[in-house]
């Protein structure tokens, strides 16, 4: 059952940073609506009910529907901001979408398979370097997440942005920049302290051998 998202706002008319303080103590918060050609449209969003979506992980990546005094039209979540010590919105910015129009959004990144992958079953630990990544698609086109695949993933190698399979569609943005923008976005190494004790255990053997046949280690 796919995931849809209902957002239900007013038209705000008192604009001004007095105008949004007062706004936010009614537990309420400013938003904007903009793009798709049409004038930019100042809101007013109930601060509980969308403090509830923005738990889900697919709310970032999805298609919204917008209700503005009733009236309806699909968005995309293309800024928000937070307040640095509480857990409160302070303002959303709002992108409409257009069909015939390409959408640049960070989509989620889903690995799978990291406990199957060589290099876990050699005692390396996996590790992720983003966990998101920026998609350019239409709206049609656009995935709720991204999977990358390590199941071939090696001790000591990494998975790069061109691994990742992508729908038919969408292209991910920072490839289209050139090959020296893959980065890595998985690797597996074997743990510090893991290495540290191999090396140890290294040293430590010609000692014991020395000790076992009753003669000292030779000085250096």
């Amino acid at each position: 059952m796919a995931i849809s998202f209902n957002i239900e706002a007013e038209t705000r008319t008192d604009l001004g940073k007095g105008a949004s303080r007062r706004l936010r103590h009614t537990e309420k918060f400013p938003a904007v609506v903009y793009g798709a050609g049409k004038e930019p449209v100042s809101l007013t969003i109930d601060h509980k009910k969308f403090l509830h979506n923005l738990e889900n992980e697919a709310f970032y990546s999805h298609i919204l529907k917008l209700s503005v005094d009733g009236k309806e039209e699909q968005v995309i979540l293309k800024d928000l901001h937070r307040h640095p010590a509480k857990i409160a919105i302070m303002h959303a910015d709002f992108l409409r979408v257009s069909a015939t129009e390409k959408l640049h959004l960070r989509v989620p990144l889903h690995f799978i398979n990291a406990e199957e992958c060589p290099g876990a079953k050699e005692g390396g630990l996996v590790t992720h370097s983003i966990t998101e990544i920026e998609v350019a698609c239409l709206p049609k086109d656009l995935p709720e997440y991204l999977e990358v695949d390590l199941s071939s993933l090696e001790l000591d190698h990494s998975v790069h942005m061109s691994d990742i399979t992508v729908p038919s569609g969408v292209e991910l943005v920072e490839l289209s920049h050139g090959a020296e923008h893959d980065q890595p976005v998985a690797s597996v190494h074997m743990p510090r302290g893991a290495s540290d004790e191999d090396e140890d255990a290294g040293a430590a053997a010609p000692e014991a051998a020395a000790e076992e046949g009753g003669e000292e280690p030779a000085a250096e």
